[in-house]
This record gives structure tokens, C-alpha cells and sequence, in this order.
């Protein structure tokens, strides 16, 4: 079985986040060590080197463990000067990386009631320079607190930043969700449209042969049983794209259906003529699907609404759109009605548009009703 989009993104995902703590782990350890050999410490293996693997060290659990990692970080530091150790790099900077990190969570306030406690003793240490350098004592108190400032307010932007990604993606996940419901409400439309005007033909077909033509009425029921079986069919499909989700593919019609509307338009008793020009084989999915659709939904529209007799169906194929159009001798306008067939008009609409392509409907020059499409193919601008 194939693994889902998600899983696929996951891992990467975690291998890089393992590769940005293995990074932040030994970035700690170098600048830390490098800062103390930088201001005269002689001995680094007695006290700066320990530390500094131990601060990197608990970074590498630092995103399940936040809080628990912030205390280890300063109970180390804490250890380290009470054993008689001095750090150049102050009591926050060590474990900045921890504070950070421990902002990021609901927990911030405790990060940031941890880091003032800090700071507190931070300047209760330091005051044996307040005497004789009370400038220099200023500055490491104040860079203290400005670095703690800093780096809880950096986490909690960092926070909100993925707050503000999940909901995007969330909402783009519901934006394609309700898409692709509302492709299939289209497809449902079309299906039993098409299928309930077929049916309704046929039933009258057979009601009016019973007595005089068994022969004739017992083929109309075969037929829009025919009919009724493949609504079926595309009708559990599209139910099983609403159970399982956007992951799932409503039926395609392609353009093979063509002569099956066609001969179900002539088995209800229209004089159907189909005049294609171009290779229709060289048609993308997409645009074959919506011409499909446009052509299903206007027979529909035509044996329910226009009491027509012929239909003329003209589609011509070409390398930057595809051409149709549907016209029958009916009553033009005041046979399409208000109610279903506006709603298969606007569905049509909504297809082609939705392509790049144009879409007219309304009644024809020398009487009844026509139906025009261009379509763009795939990879062109028309």
C-alpha cells in the first residue's frame, strides 16, 4: 500500500528537526567552550568541556521534554558555578537555546518565572564587582535580562508563526475539501439529471406500448433499466468519494461516454446527430471530462425542458481548446425553466469557467436552444 501525502512529508520533517538539534547541540558546545578559552580559562576539561556536552547533550530531547530540559540546562549551569567554575558567557546565555525552546509551549510563563528567578541570583552573584565596577555590573544584569526578554518574546513569535501555518493549511485543507464536494454535488447533478430524463422517457414510452406493443414497451424498460444500472454505479462511486474523503476520485466520464449519451438521447427518442472534428484520443482528462459533462447535462436539459425533436452536437478538437456546441429545435428560452435546468446551466458555467474557458447558453438564430463551450486544453492559454 502507498503511503498517504502526509506520511511521506512527516519524515523529512523529523529527519530535519533531528538534524537542527543535532546542529544546536554542537553549536552550544563549541561557542561555549570557545567563549571560556577566548577569556582565559586554562583548563577547559575541568569544567567547560562537561558542561558544554551536557547542555548540548539534553538539546537533543529538548522538543519532547522543553520544561524538563530548561531546569536540567540551569541546574548544570548552577552546578558548574557552585564547584568554583566562572563563565564568561553569564547564567542565561548557556542555556538560551533551552529558553527558547521552553517559550514555544504553553508554559511560557513558568520559562519565564525560572529565567527572572535566574537573574535574580545572577545579580546576587555578581555583586562582589558592584563596588569597583559598578558599570560593568549594570551591563551584565541589564544583558542578562535583554537576552531573557529576547528570547522568550522569540519563542513566542516562533509559536505563533506555526500557529498561524497549521491554520492555513487547515483552512486550505477545508478550502479543497468543500471543492471537491461540491465538484461532486456537480457530478451528482449531472448523473441523475441525465438518468431521470432517459428514465422518464422510457417509462412513458412503455406505458404508452403496454397494451398495443408489448415487444416495444418491454425494450423501454430494458433500456432505462440500463440506465438506472450505470447511474448506480457512478452514483456509489461519488457516495464513496463523501465517505472517504478528498483523497478519493469521483467516476471520470471520458470521451468514450459520448456515444453512450448519444444513443441513450436516440433511444429516448431524439434524432441525436454527433459531428466531431479533430482527434479526439489527443484530450487531456480534464477538459474531456467537463466536455462530457456539458454535453450529458444538455441532452438532459433538452428531452425534460425542451420538447425538441433533433439535436445537433458539434465538437471540434483542437490544439488549444476544444469547441462545442449543442443546439435543438425546441422552444428556445421559455423551455428551460426556471429550476433544474438554471441549475445545470450554472453548473455548466461553473465547469468550463473554472477551465480558463466560455460558456453561452440561450436560444438559437433560427429557433430553439443552444448550448457553446470553448475549453482549453491542458498547458495552453486559450
Amino acid at each position: 500500500m502507498a503511503a498517504s501525502p502526509l506520511r511521506r512529508e512527516a519524515v523529512p520533517a523529523r529527519h530535519l528537526a533531528t538534524i537542527t538539534d543535532l546542529a544546536l547541540a554542537v553549536l552550544t558546545l563549541v561557542f561555549f567552550v570557545v567563549v571560556a578559552l577566548a577569556t582565559g580559562v586554562r583548563s577547559p576539561w575541568s569544567g567547560p568541556i562537561p558542561l558544554g556536552l551536557f547542555l548540548g547533550a539534553v538539546l537533543l530531547v529538548r522538543r519532547r521534554w522543553p520544561m524538563t530540559v530548561l531546569l536540567l540546562s540551569i541546574g548544570g549551569v548552577f552546578v558548574y558555578h557552585l564547584t568554583g567554575h566562572w563563565s564568561p558567557a553569564g547564567w542565561i546565555w548557556p542555556a538560551a537555546v533551552a529558553y527558547f525552546t521552553a517559550a514555544t509551549t504553553p508554559r511560557v510563563r513558568w520559562a519565564a518565572a525560572v529565567g527572572v528567578a535566574q537573574l535574580v541570583y545572577s545579580a546576587i552573584d555578581f555583586h562582589v564587582i558592584l563596588d569597583d565596577h559598578l558599570r560593568r555590573y549594570l551591563v551584565h544584569v541589564a544583558g542578562e535580562g535583554l537576552l531573557l526578554a529576547i528570547l522568550i518574546a522569540a519563542g513566542r513569535g516562533y509559536a505563533a508563526a506555526l500557529r498561524r501555518r497549521e491554520q492555513l493549511r487547515e483552512a486550505d485543507s477545508r478550502a479543497r475539501v468543500a471543492e471537491e464536494r461540491l465538484r461532486v454535488s456537480h457530478e451528482v447533478h449531472d448523473v441523475v439529471a441525465h438518468t431521470l430524463a432517459v428514465i422518464g422517457v422510457q417509462l412513458n414510452v412503455a406505458a404508452d406500448a403496454l397494451e398495443d406493443d408489448p415487444a416495444a414497451a418491454a425494450a423501454a424498460l430494458r433500456l432505462a433499466k440500463d440506465v438506472r444500472n450505470r447511474a448506480m454505479a457512478d452514483l456509489r462511486s461519488l457516495i464513496g468519494v463523501l465517505r472517504d474523503g478528498p483523497e478519493g476520485t469521483a467516476p471520470q466520464a471520458d470521451l468514450a461516454s459520448l456515444d453512450t449519451l448519444v444513443a441513450d438521447a436516440r433511444a429516448a427518442g431524439l434524432h441525436v446527430t454527433l459531428d466531431e472534428h479533430g482527434d479526439r484520443a489527443a484530450v487531456t482528462a480534464t477538459p474531456a471530462i467537463a466536455l462530457t459533462r456539458v454535453v450529458q447535462e444538455s441532452l438532459a436539459n433538452t428531452l425534460k425542458h425542451a420538447g425538441a425533436s433533433e439535436v445537433a452536437v458539434t465538437i471540434g478538437y483542437g490544439p488549444r481548446s476544444i469547441t462545442v456546441e449543442i443546439t435543438d429545435d425546441g422552444r428556445g428560452a421559455s423551455g428551460a425553466g426556471e429550476g433544474t435546468a438554471g441549475h445545470g446551466l450554472a453548473g455548466m458555467r461553473e465547469r468550463v469557467s473554472a477551465l480558463g474557458g466560455a460558456f453561452t447558453a440561450g436560444p438559437a438564430p433560427g429557433g430553439g436552444f443552444a448550448v457553446r463551450a470553448e475549453i482549453p486544453v491542458a498547458g495552453s492559454s486559450a
